[in-house]
C-alpha cells in the first residue's frame, strides 16, 4: 500500500515520489574520486587494499552505487581521512 500522500490523486503522489528519488539519484553522494586525487591514490590501489574489484571502486567513484558503511570505514581508515571527508555534504542538506 502506498504511505500517506498530501497529494489528491496516487498517480500525482505516485510522480513526485519517483520524481524526488530520481533528482536523488542524480547526485554525488560520496567523495571516495576527489579524496582519492587528493590523497594520490588510485582506484586500483584502493581495489587492492579491500580486496574488492577495480570495476566495484569505479561504480563508487562515480556514484552509479554506494559501498556498504563498513567499506566506507575501511576507505578512512586507508586514505586516514574522518569518514564526513568521504561524504558530499551538499547532497545531505538537499533530502
Amino acid at each position: 500500500t502506498m504511505p500517506y500522500c498530501a497529494f489528491s490523486s496516487r498517480k500525482l503522489c505516485t510522480f513526485v515520489l519517483i520524481t524526488k528519488l530520481l533528482s536523488i539519484m542524480d547526485k554525488d553522494i560520496n567523495r571516495i574520486k576527489v579524496v582519492l586525487a587528493e590523497k594520490k591514490r588510485t582506484n586500483k590501489w584502493l581495489a587492492e587494499q579491500l580486496g574488492c574489484a577495480p570495476t566495484t571502486v569505479s561504480k563508487w567513484c562515480t556514484n552509479a552505487c554506494q559501498p556498504p558503511m563498513e567499506t566506507y570505514l575501511k576507505i578512512a581508515k586507508l586514505l586516514e581521512v574522518d569518514i564526513a571527508e568521504l561524504l558530499n555534504k551538499e547532497y545531505f542538506k538537499s533530502i
